[in-house]
């Protein structure tokens, strides 16, 4: 009965044809798929496969052929068919890109249908499937990876199995399939392929590749990161010159600003004063070549009896000075510096040849930046001012007969020369009129200069400078009367009453033997006119004592004109 099974005797271990019978054909009108075995069908011991290792390394061989259970081979047994995979319905598909097999013939089953579909190796006892192929690992401990078997293929009902024309030769592989049941001692593995060929060689090649890729990219990346930096730097691949003046030795005119400052700042120092309870910033120069510094007194003011003066000379060389004389009522002191050589004096000019609109030129360190020029004109002579007061007892008000300027003049310009043209000193700068008070000059006004600045003339400094340093103490001119500094009229009244309700009018005092009186009104001090008190007292100081004065005055509605001698009075 033709149902898919055969109907002779069933061979329980091997149904494969002898040697000498690879001709034997299939009977005529048998079906070509091969029926399922029964539970009795015993699958072939071993096989030899073909499946392809993943990368082409080799092939993997059996070379077990039915041993029975407990000792080698018989030698009678015929060879396996390497192509019979037809007897094997669990066996492994070919791997992609192996060329196609020609297909086997048709022919009868090798062994009889198994119901359970057992695949081969997969029955119990001797024929229990083969454990994982073991692969040694090379050297210098390099991982190997791992062998990727090829999935059995599900048994199909009634399979095609086709027959090869005739035999192929079995391709050789890298490592023998292991048989339990072999010989003892049989090796494991055969010698390898030829160098070259194992695939942990190609790996090496493939990450010595990489690497020199990796290697080429850095460098070029390099290379292409220095030539975009030349290239944003030079503004591209061509040079860029653009036209300058050629280099000059720096010689200015002795007239110019340069030329001025050239001249003039190594005679110019900054003062850094502190004491017990403040400190401050200021400017002077120097005067002769013993080292005498002429600066403002409210710069030194700080440091009292006790507090420490250190001098920074344009160089930047520092020196510690000591105080040799200070006058509140001309706001000017001098210090004295010892043990420095090479002191460059600053050339005194003469305060009444200055005209209005002559350029002059401010050296100072304004918030302690030293070595500051800023330059202007003369706006205007023999200006009054008066400055300080913050005692409260009027010892420390000022009175000037200042030159006005519009050189921009700061706090910490204080105490540093204001030069002509011939860098000749013809003020020392002491007072700026802040925007924020409206009233009067303000020493060292924080708000800064907006083109008021006003100078102690040089003639008044050379003269209270003589004496500081000769006497320590200067002298101030006097007429020797008590003005009334209320009176709002115009000119300076002399008041009704002195100090310590004594006259006003001092007895045997230069006015006394002028025949000044009390309630006479001043107008004029050398034909130029008085406003107040304060105008008074700058116009007589602006002289030395025992100069001659011509004075205008008004006594009951009456103008008199009257001539004295300026006596002498100790500054404090």
């Amino acid at each position: 009965m033709d149902d898919g099974k055969p109907t002779g005797p069933q061979a329980k271990w091997w149904s494969r044809p002898a040697a000498g019978r690879p001709g034997r054909t299939e009977p005529e009108g048998r079906d070509q798929n091969r029926d399922r075995g029964t539970a009795e069908d015993v699958t072939p011991a071993a096989h030899t496969g073909s499946t392809e290792r993943p990368g082409g390394a080799g092939h993997h061989q059996d070379s077990a052929t039915a041993a029975h259970p407990g000792g080698p081979a018989p030698q009678d047994t015929p060879a396996a068919d390497p192509h019979d995979s037809a007897a094997h319905p669990g066996a492994a598909a070919r791997p992609t890109g192996q060329e196609p097999q020609p297909p086997l013939p048709s022919g009868p089953p090798l062994h009889a249908p198994d119901e359970y579909s057992t695949p081969p190796y997969g029955g119990p006892g001797p024929w229990a499937p083969a454990p994982p192929v073991q692969r040694p690992t090379p050297a210098h401990g390099t991982p190997v990876p791992p062998q990727t078997q090829a999935a059995p293929v599900p048994p199909q009902a009634n399979p095609v199995l086709p027959q090869p024309d005739h035999p192929v030769p079995p391709q050789s592989s890298q490592w023998l399939q292991y048989d339990p049941w072999g010989a003892p001692g049989q090796p494991l593995t055969q010698a390898g392929p030829p160098p070259g060929s194992e695939p942990g060689r190609r790996k090496n090649r493939r990450g010595g590749a990489f690497a020199g890729v990796l290697l080429l990219t850095l460098v070029a990346s390099g290379i292409g990161g220095g030539v975009g930096a030349y290239i944003e730097r030079h503004g591209g691949l061509t040079t860029v010159e653009l036209p300058q003046a050629s280099h000059d030795n720096g010689d200015r005119a002795p007239e110019s600003v340069a030329g001025i400052a050239a001249s003039a700042l190594p005679s110019v120092v900054t003062l850094h004063v502190s004491g017990t309870a403040e400190s401050g910033t200021g400017t002077g120069f120097v005067l002769d070549n013993r080292g005498h510094i002429l600066t403002n007194n409210h710069v030194v003011a700080p440091a009292g009896s006790t507090g420490d003066i250190t001098v920074t000379f344009s160089t930047g060389e520092t020196a510690a000075a000591e105080l040799v004389g200070k006058d509140s009522g001309y706001d000017l002191a001098v210090v004295r510096v010892k043990g420095v050589s090479g002191l460059k004096p600053l050339p005194l000019g003469n305060s009444d040849n200055v005209r209005v609109g002559d350029p002059v030129v401010a050296i100072g360190a304004p918030f302690d930046l030293s070595n500051t020029v800023t330059s202007g004109i003369i706006s205007a002579k023999q200006r009054p001012i008066t400055a300080g007061g913050e005692k409260g007892d009027g010892s420390d008000i000022s009175y000037v007969d200042a030159l006005q300027t519009d050189a921009p003049i700061n706090p910490g310009n204080s105490g540093g020369p204001l030069v002509d043209t011939q860098a000749h000193v013809i003020g020392i700068n002491s007072a700026i009129r802040a925007a924020d008070s409206g009233k009067g000059a303000e020493r060292g006004g924080q708000s800064g200069s907006i083109g008021l600045g006003f100078a102690i003339p040089i003639n008044q400094g050379k003269r209270v400078a003589e004496e500081l340093i000769n006497t320590g103490r200067a002298t101030h001119p006097v007429i020797g009367v008590t003005l009334d500094m209320k009176f709002t009229g115009d000119g300076a009244k002399v008041g009704e009453k002195g100090a310590e309700d004594g006259p006003a009018v001092t007895k045997g005092g230069p006015a006394d033997k002028a025949g000044i009186r009390s309630g006479d009104v001043i107008t004029a001090v050398q034909g130029q006119r008085v406003h107040s008190g304060e105008e008074l007292i700058v116009k007589i100081r602006a002289h030395r004592p025992g100069d001659r004065l011509e004075l205008r005055l008004t006594r009951g509605g009456k103008e008199l004109s009257i001539t004295l001698t300026l006596g002498s009075a100790s500054g404090t």
